[in-house]
């Protein structure tokens, strides 16, 4: 297992340039930057490289340690957990804004933990502006102007932040050493799961669920979660990546410009995971915001596993119903008939019967399979993570062209499939030309794409033989004329 990185911890006010410095350490895009305040709320974490050294680097929400509201007391809970794992931390501020005292108290906190700390003034544009800094020296603590946009300065506060980790002797030439996580990168690639669904539908409590920690601020608000948030579980050896993505919704539903990027980063979160955990509402149903959602993860050819969470509380609403129904003037008729004794919900059939209707709703996901739970409670969670194992083997299944020609020649009635008064479909050879998702090149007699019905018989053929659970199934098509043979190239 890798040494533990030394932690970096951006904390700060609200909508000082925290999102903007993360993303500039690290070199990436991924925190979400507005001049809406209080966009960042859960603990993003990144990677920063400087001087040959790795640092591990942390963004958290904009601390307001008074504010008592739900969502401002979360982020300062967050940001706790962070500050007490880490080895340095920064203090941002506003050179316009000049000290404030939020930030007077914000130093005063950060003292109070015992661990070493800077402040980084930012949005110190030019050499001119850096007088502004001056007023920031009475924190007691090295002050480093910088600019985090345009990464003016950045360089000063990464050399501080190594000579903390590792003493002055760091800023020197590193040797070079064989890193023995780079010889095994295919082994240790850890599965990227996208928990993707509707505003409030719990994506974040089943990502608090998996991962064993309040790692997600949770809140029955909807829209909590903005940026994508990454966690890594190791479990029996295998390591996970999950991404807990913000909830999707129209978007004529969303006015923030926030709101808006956060669907975009979703989208984006989903584009690079393996697996997608579609999160529906149980007592909600299936609803047309999580079709679209749907259609999004089987576009993009990710393996999806749709999970109806909250069942615990559909149970419940079931046997509502059934209350209200014997209630009822016809209830109480048959009551006293005495042909309709008391009803207790039949949890079993009601799984059944829910399973069928989503399956009916997601038509174009049969190959998905379904799982009930409760996040909140944990119940029958501990059925996802073999699942998820699953999927992502199926996802990576490789077919060798030679299996594949006998199946089709032994074990597929093409003429089932055609359609009457149709040209017959004739295929000549079939390759498996990529995984992940599985595409299989067809070598036919058809200048136009398969039918659907026909792709369609195909494919359930296909799942028939090999096991392609949660995994999208590609047909690409070659016109390949009467006697002509298959080039040596293509058969892979």
């Amino acid at each position: 297992m890798a040494a533990q990185l030394p932690s970096l911890v951006i904390v700060g006010r609200p909508n000082v340039g925290k999102s903007t410095l993360f993303n500039r350490l690290t070199g990436t895009r991924r925190a979400i930057v507005t001049d809406e305040p209080g966009i960042t709320r859960d603990r993003m974490y990144g990677k920063s490289e400087w001087r040959g050294r790795t640092v591990e680097v942390v963004d958290t929400g904009g601390l307001v340690p008074d504010d008592k509201a739900l969502i401002p007391t979360e982020i300062l809970r967050q940001a706790r957990v962070a500050i007490e794992k880490a080895a340095l931390l920064v203090l941002v501020v506003d050179s316009q804004a000049g000290l404030t005292p939020l930030d007077q108290e914000l130093g005063r906190l950060l003292r109070g933990t015992g661990k070493p700390f800077v402040v980084a003034v930012n949005k110190v544009d030019s050499q001119q502006q850096e007088v502004l800094a001056g007023t920031f020296y009475s924190l007691g603590v090295p002050v480093f102007p910088i600019a985090a946009e345009h990464g003016t300065g950045v360089d000063d506060l990464l050399d501080a932040a190594l000579d903390q980790f590792y003493g002055a002797a760091a800023r020197g030439p590193q040797p070079i050493v064989a890193d023995s996580s780079d010889t095994s990168v295919e082994e240790a690639k850890p599965i990227e799961i996208a928990i993707i669904g509707r505003p409030n539908v719990g994506k974040s409590t089943l990502l608090n669920q998996m991962a064993g920690e309040e790692r997600s601020i949770v809140s029955p608000i909807p829209g909590t979660t903005m940026d994508n948030v990454d966690t890594e579980v190791v479990r029996d050896g295998r390591t996970y990546r999950f991404v807990d993505t913000a909830g999707i919704r129209r978007k004529g539903k969303t006015t923030l410009v926030a709101e808006k990027l956060s669907v975009v980063m979703a989208r984006r979160g989903l584009e690079r995971a393996d697996v997608a955990v579609l999160i529906i509402d149980g007592v909600q149903g299936v609803t047309q915001g999580d079709a679209t959602i749907a259609s999004y993860a089987e576009q993009s050819g990710r393996s999806v596993i749709i999970v109806v969470n909250k069942w615990d509380l559909a149970v419940e609403a079931a046997q509502r119903a059934a209350d209200e129904s014997a209630k009822s003037a016809r209830g109480k008729a048959k009551r006293a008939e005495g042909t309709a004794p008391p009803r207790i919900v039949d949890k079993g059939k009601l799984l059944v019967d829910y399973e069928a209707m989503v399956q009916e709703k997601f038509k174009f996901l049969s190959y998905a399979p379904i799982v009930f739970l409760s996040a909140k409670t944990g119940e029958r969670i501990q059925k996802l993570f073999p699942l998820i194992d699953h999927v992502a083997a199926a996802r990576i299944r490789k077919i060798s062209t030679g299996e594949l020609n006998r199946w089709l020649k032994d074990d597929v009635d093409l003429g089932r499939a055609s359609t009457p008064k149709a040209r017959p479909v004739r295929i000549y050879y079939m390759t498996q030309a990529k995984v992940a998702p599985p595409v299989f090149l067809l070598f036919t007699n058809q200048k136009k794409p398969l039918h659907f019905s026909f792709a369609r018989f195909l494919e359930n053929q296909l799942r028939a033989k090999w096991d392609f659970l949660g995994t999208p199934v590609r047909f690409v098509l070659r016109l390949r004329k009467r006697g002509e043979r298959s080039s040596p190239s293509s058969e892979e």
